[in-house]
């Protein structure tokens, strides 16, 4: 298994040299085809002397500003893209999370920033993007240039979301040095072992040697980063909880924690 097609996000308020580049290096790891995407929106209402009106005139300005700005991504995403990275670019004046979703159907995998502010109009929300795509999110830590994943922590749980992490993240299991497959029991039971040692098992079969930890106390996200950091970990691989409440994401404390956690590098599927 491999990646063949991969989408990298750039966001229109952060810097497009970091992202792009850490597309190329997966690219050129993956032999994938790369796609460049960027969009952002124009708020439905602005603000006005007299309060929150539609006002065309300003629309369109902003419209206009947005448009000139996704020309500059282009302009940079091509220059930053070697020829010998097969790659298309696609932007919009949409939503990006919506955009960004609509286009997922074409990739294997999506590369997108977790630090891009929380501006829906012109930034990705990753927990509706992680739980709405279908297809698995690598976020990167703020401004990395390269995810090399050489030690890598799979949170694992026995649910279906982290079989599928696993399964989906085997490109980059297969390419590590470490790999260190670790659940938080909290019932001390010994059905948490039977389940480590399945998911060692098929990993195995895979031609991938993990370690396995067992983790007593309770599933706190905050532990399961400080974890990651103490075995110098640079990819976090996991299942992504939520469900939908009223149109809004209500999140697990841990995929929670790992949304808003810029500083390491995660894998999540739903």
């Amino acid at each position: 298994m491999s990646y063949k097609s991969i989408i990298v996000n750039l966001a229109v308020d952060a810097s497009p040299a970091p992202i792009v580049k850490l597309g190329v290096e997966l690219a050129e790891r993956f032999g994938a085809h790369l796609i460049g995407l960027a969009a952002a929106d124009v708020p439905p209402l602005v603000a006005t002397g007299n309060g929150m009106v539609y006002e065309g005139e300003i629309m369109q300005i902003q419209r206009t500003e947005i448009e000139k700005r996704l020309a500059e991504l282009r302009a940079e995403f091509e220059r930053l893209v070697p020829a010998s990275v097969s790659s298309e670019w696609g932007q919009a004046v949409s939503s990006p999370t919506r955009f960004l979703s609509v286009s997922a159907r074409a990739a294997d995998l999506i590369v997108t920033g977790g630090g891009d502010g929380e501006d829906v109009y012109r930034a990705v929300d990753v927990g509706s993007l992680a739980l709405g795509t279908g297809r698995p999110v690598l976020v990167t830590a703020s401004n990395v240039e390269h995810v090399m994943a050489k030690t890598v922590l799979v949170a694992w749980k026995d649910t279906r979301e982290a079989r599928r992490a696993i399964a989906d993240a085997l490109p980059f299991l297969a390419g590590a040095r470490e790999v260190i497959v670790a659940t938080i029991d909290t019932d001390r039971s010994e059905s948490a072992r039977y389940s480590l040692a399945d998911v060692a098992a098929y990993l195995e079969n895979h031609g991938i040697m993990p370690q396995t930890e067992l983790l007593t106390g309770e599933a706190d996200g905050d532990r399961l980063v400080a974890f990651a950091r103490s075995i110098h970990a640079d990819l976090i691989v996991s299942g992504a909880y939520g469900h939908s409440r009223l149109r809004e994401w209500a999140f697990g404390g841990v995929t929670r924690t790992l949304i808003e956690d810029n500083g390491i590098n995660r894998f999540m599927s739903y």
